[in-house]
Formats: C-alpha cells, sequence, structure tokens
C-alpha cells in the first residue's frame, strides 16, 4: 500500500510532499517528493503524524479498565484508538489487595493477547494527604511480599507503577519495581524535596501528571516538583485537557525541561468520548458536567474525558513556537517520549518499524487512523 500526504512529521524529520510504502503492518520504504509509483491512497492536504501513545489512561468510550473485562477493555481501546492513540498502558487506580491481584491477572491476560500494550499500576501506594480520586481505604504503605505477589500475577505486563516516595517502605519497593523491569513514578506525593530526590536515586524515572496530586512548589520547600523538573533522568507527564494544567505550565515545563523529557496524557477515564453524567472510577462515584470528571459531591478531580488528538492539539495551540517547531515537538511528547519511557518498540514513522498513523486535517483533527498497516473503521 502506497500513501502520499502533503505532509509527513515522522518524528525525525518533516517530508513535505512525503509518501510511504506499507506491508504486512509494516513501513517498508518512505520518502519525500512524487513517487515513481501511483498511491493507493493520495490524502492530499493533510499531516500525517505517528500514531500516538498514551502511557497514562483509565479508559474511555464507557469501558474502565479498573472493571478489567475484555469487554470494557476493548470499548476503551476503540474509543481512543478512533482518536488516534494505537499504542496503550491500561491504568489502574488503587484497590484492596485481593480485588488489585484480580485486576493485574486479568489485564495480564490482555496484554499478552495483544489488546493493550501494558499495564500502569497507579496506586495503591499513595499518599493518603495527595489521594485525589483513589479510594482512602485502599491505600497502604507499600510491602515487598505484596509488591512481589502483584508482579507475579502481571507475569511481565506491569510496565509502571506510581508510587508515593515518603511512605515507609517506598524506597525498597522502587528498587524492586525497577529491578523486575517496570518503570517507577513518582505521583499523588507529599514528599519533601529531599524524600523525593531520594526515590529518583532509587530508580524512579517518571513524573506522574506533574503538580496534579502532589506538594505544590514553594520557594522555602521545594517539595517533589522541583527535584522532578531538574532531574535530567526524570521524564514528565502532563495533561493537557485544559482542566488540569494552565496553558503556561505546558509552555514553562517544556522550556524548563526541554521537550524530550514531556509526555502529552490524556489520565481518561470511562467517560472519554461519553456525554456528560454519572459514572464509576474505581470504587469511587463520579459526575461528568461540562465534560469535566468530579468525584461525586466534590470538587476533585477524577481524571479526564480527554482523548489524545486534544491533548496533541492543545500542545501546538498552547506553545508559543511557529506552528511547524510546535507539531514537531507535539509528535515528540505525544509518540516518541511516551515510547520511550516506556519501552515500547513504536518510535515514530521509520523504514521497519510498525505502520501507526494519524492523518490530521489543518484544524488537527483526526480525520484517519491506521493501525499496525489496518484503516481504522469509525474515524469521524
Amino acid at each position: 500500500m502506497l500513501i502520499t500526504a502533503e505532509r509527513i512529521v515522522t518524528g525525525a524529520e518533516v517530508l513535505d510532499t512525503g509518501w510511504l510504502e506499507v506491508s504486512g503492518g509494516v513501513v517498508t520504504a518512505l520518502g519525500a517528493g512524487v513517487p515513481d509509483a501511483t498511491a493507493d491512497h493520495a490524502l492530499g492536504a493533510v499531516t500525517v503524524v505517528p500514531g500516538f501513545v498514551d502511557m497514562h489512561t483509565h479508559g474511555g468510550g464507557s469501558g474502565a479498565f479498573p472493571v478489567a473485562t475484555g469487554a470494557e477493555s476493548v470499548a476503551a481501546r476503540d474509543l481512543h484508538r478512533r482518536h488516534g492513540t494505537t499504542s496503550m498502558i491500561a491504568s489502574l487506580v488503587s484497590a484492596h489487595p485481593a480485588e488489585l491481584l484480580r485486576q493485574v491477572s486479568m489485564l495480564a491476560e490482555q496484554v499478552q493477547d495483544g489488546l493493550l500494550d501494558g499495564v500502569h499500576l497507579e496506586g495503591p501506594w499513595l499518599s493518603p494527604h495527595r489521594c485525589g480520586a483513589h479510594e482512602p481505604t485502599s491505600l497502604r504503605d507499600p510491602d515487598l511480599a505484596e509488591v512481589e505477589g502483584v508482579f507475579a500475577a502481571g507475569r511481565g505486563t506491569i510496565r509502571m507503577v506510581t508510587i508515593a516516595p515518603e511512605l515507609h517502605g517506598a524506597v525498597p519497593a522502587i528498587r524492586a519495581m525497577v529491578d523486575a523491569g517496570a518503570v517507577a513514578a513518582i505521583g499523588h506525593t507529599n514528599a519533601s524535596y529531599e524524600e523525593a530526590k531520594a526515590g529518583i536515586e532509587a530508580g524512579a524515572t517518571v513524573a506522574t501528571h506533574l503538580f496534579n496530586a502532589m506538594r505544590p512548589l514553594h520557594h522555602r520547600e521545594p517539595g517533589p516538583i522541583a527535584a522532578l523538573l531538574e532531574d535530567p533522568r526524570v521524564t514528565v507527564e502532563l495533561i493537557c485537557d485544559g482542566v488540569h494544567l494552565h496553558p503556561a505550565l505546558y509552555r514553562d515545563v517544556t522550556s524548563w525541561a526541554g521537550p524530550e523529557r514531556v509526555t502529552l496524557i490524556t489520565d481518561a477515564m470511562a467517560a472519554a468520548g461519553m456525554a456528560d453524567g454519572a459514572y464509576t472510577l474505581g470504587a469511587l462515584d463520579v459526575d461528568v458536567a461540562g465534560g469535566v470528571a468530579r468525584v461525586a459531591g466534590t470538587d476533585t478531580i477524577a481524571g479526564s474525558t480527554a482523548t489524545m488528538d486534544q491533548v496533541f492539539r492543545n500542545a501546538v495551540l498552547w506553545s508559543s513556537a511557529p506552528r511547524e517547531e510546535a507539531l514537531q515537538v507535539a509528535v515528540q511528547q505525544a509518540c516518541l517520549n511516551p515510547a520511550r519511557a516506556m519501552g515500547l518498540d513504536v518510535e515514530g514513522i521509520a523504514v521497519g518499524g510498525p505502520a501507526n498513523l494519524v492523518v490530521l486535517d489543518d484544524d488537527l483533527r483526526v480525520t484517519r487512523v491506521l493501525h499496525h498497516g489496518t484503516w481504522v473503521d469509525g474515524v469521524a
């Protein structure tokens, strides 16, 4: 299959009047200019970017990963795929021990079957002072025996664990998670600067939704945000949905940390792509009004209703850089950086790589999605 487009942003370069060949779900050739053969799909005046990689999402399309059934996961995956996410890590929320093992075991099967690309444990080893939309009675200090049991249930599919480094036993738990092949992420934390630094030295390399659900920056007690921003080993997640984060913070963090250390995430829950109404996130009831999800009866934000095309578009619009530069940075942050952080072999559009593509119109809205060489049905 030969595809042509006005612009292809590969992640390594921009091909004006670009083309690419796909065979067997893999990119077999690409280049700039007019190809020798007639295109099977002449897409015209569009921009083609690599498929989005969402390393932090709890669900969408009415499906919730914590429910952990195949039907729920398929609903969430399909909704996000129609919006350009071609690689997805399924995020859980804090749960009591037996329920956590059940969820991890069931999602592990779905990863092994190719439905998902990995599992992210957001909790239960989080700060009760910064629990956000996590059920408070399910929070606990990390216990190495429990960590080992959860990883055994995950059978190699757990790619990331969010943990508060100030908890009793957190530092050895971080070391154990990293030794088991997972990424340790610092989040939902009330840590001091020194406690966050200790977590990083133990092996943590991701900041879970920077700013949200963590001790705020203070000029005399800088807390975890300063520690996470200043360390070049740390990749920082940002939820650029227009609710969790002011546009100025996207610009500032991209400048402070560098575009290569920022990943765009959705932190989406089941209501993504759905109407306002009543939903659940783990054990908590959630009300969605005006597209904003909150724990029922509170002002606490409960994940988002965003999709990756939305946060990608916001990143381009919020940038102070020229549009083409902003577009290339957003590709890095929505495609390359999360793939690298999660150890996924899907970095950009390259010969020999998977044929995962998103076709965008001039307003950066998704018109077509290619997943492993097959066009996705139902794209708006």
